[in-house]
């Protein structure tokens, strides 16, 4: 079975649920002072990487609805006076849109490539990937540790393989890829193939 083929019959839902509590974990140790951080997204402090991640969970719930087509609604955000409670709400919103979609639907995604409509279980590991990742840039902006488990880097590693290299750039989730050192675990892998320094601090 080819990548892609692979892809488009796995269920991400579950893979993604668990990527949501990787990412709370990280977001559940950032304290109010740490909210004007840089991150290793250089256009994003804290806060413009957290108010991002909500924006996309309810860019992703509105597509899940059929209602995608909108940038209004990838851009919408707020995290209010408590970015951990925006977080668990914009996460329990798209696992709930999720979990209403069919699989073989599509989901129209305008922030992707040129935009259009992508079957549910490719659009889903998108968002799936974005959080395994997102925590990471969580963790390392507040200097705590990000321990992805096996499944999720390996279940990543797939998706990151067809992340296009066009679209990676300023106010973007994803950088071009850098090179990844020498014997570098799986998930440092990962990070450098989707434009991370792992040495990043």
């Amino acid at each position: 079975m080819d990548l892609l083929t692979e892809l488009l019959t796995t269920d991400f839902r579950p893979l993604d649920r668990k990527a949501a509590d990787l990412y709370l974990g990280a977001v559940a140790q950032v304290k109010p002072d740490a909210l004007t951080l840089p991150t290793p997204c250089p256009d994003w402090t804290l806060h413009g990487l957290l108010r991002h991640q909500v924006s996309q969970d309810e860019g992703f719930a509105a597509a899940a609805q059929g209602d995608g087509g909108r940038l209004a609604v990838w851009r919408g955000g707020d995290l209010g006076d408590d970015p951990y409670a925006a977080a668990k709400a914009s996460l329990d919103l798209v696992t709930r849109a999720f979990a209403g979609v069919a699989l073989d639907a599509e989901l129209v995604l305008p922030e992707i490539r040129d935009g259009g409509a992508f079957p549910t279980s490719l659009a889903i590991s998108f968002h799936f990937v974005d959080l395994v990742v997102h925590a990471w840039d969580v963790a390392a902006a507040i200097g705590a540790p990000w321990e992805p488990s096996d499944e999720l880097v390996a279940a990543s590693l797939k998706v990151a393989a067809i992340v296009p290299a066009d679209g990676r750039g300023p106010g973007d989730s994803f950088a071009p890829s850098v090179p990844s050192a020498d014997g570098a675990t799986p998930g440092n892998h990962l990070l450098a193939l989707l434009g991370r320094d792992p040495a990043w601090r």
